[in-house]
């Protein structure tokens, strides 16, 4: 799932929010994993790092959409998600590249992992390679103690959600990391080792059709036929931040 805040202009990633009374701070988190073995204590396991290098102008790891790609190939293989993925979605507090103690962190936008297990009652997990919370973490949780929806924010700090269906992100996503250059084309940071990722029909990059994101394209009510979409269509759809974990109930 990518997400990005409703702005009109152009910030760095890595750029601090600003320090209004609307924002509290250090929230406290309490977690209890149901399944330990799968959870860290505050890194994530090996199996599941992909790209070390930080790059202070994309705020955190290069690549964060390479990393979720790779990740959600890693669950299937691990037999932590169904074997073609589709149990996953590809939809900031305690977010691990902020440099301030309650995590605070604006990002232009932000790659996550949803794993939402059909036909089961179990609840919605989040792999996030970016959070200082549980890894996974409960969908609820990190909505409550990372997004925060039901605090007050200036409009042009509101997050919009683009899901994408697993198997379909991992066939049509491409990226041939263009934007991890300066203007001059040299590596803002040292890439990733693995090779650039192509899409099944051949493209080379369209990391900007994922993350075009603007306020006509919000979905104005979520219901069964908004699940549906996101089973067929390339880019999914786009959803509110107060609608976030109703979409996810509907799915079944």
């Amino acid at each position: 799932m990518i997400y990005r805040y409703r702005t009109g202009t152009e910030r760095n990633r890595n750029e601090p929010v600003p320090n209004h009374d609307t924002v509290p701070f250090r929230v406290p988190v309490q977690c209890i994993p149901s399944r330990p073995e799968y959870y860290r204590t505050g890194t994530i396991p090996e199996r599941y790092r992909y790209n070390p290098f930080r790059c202070p102008a994309l705020g955190g790891g290069v690549g964060g959409e390479e990393n979720i790609y790779l990740l959600c190939k890693k669950l299937c293989d691990d037999g932590l998600a169904d074997p073609d993925g589709s149990d996953l979605f590809i939809p900031l507090w305690h977010q691990k590249a902020s440099q301030r103690a309650e995590g605070v962190i604006l990002w232009d936008y932000h790659v996550i992992c949803v794993q939402k297990k059909r036909n089961e009652n179990s609840s919605s997990l989040v792999w996030d390679l970016d959070s200082s919370l549980p890894f996974p973490s409960p969908l609820g949780t990190y909505v409550t103690d990372s997004i925060r929806p039901s605090i007050q924010i200036f409009s042009e700090f509101k997050r919009f959600f683009r899901v994408v269906h697993a198997p379909i992100f991992l066939r049509h996503f491409a990226s041939d990391r263009r934007h991890m250059k300066d203007s001059a084309g040299n590596w803002i940071a040292e890439p990733p080792s693995h090779e650039a990722i192509v899409a099944e029909d051949g493209a080379v990059h369209n990391l900007n059709e994922y993350i075009t994101v603007s306020p006509d394209d919000v979905v104005k009510n979520v219901e069964a036929d908004t699940v549906n979409v996101v089973f067929s269509e390339k880019l999914g759809v786009v959803i509110g931040e107060d609608d976030l974990l109703g979409f996810f109930s509907l799915i079944s």
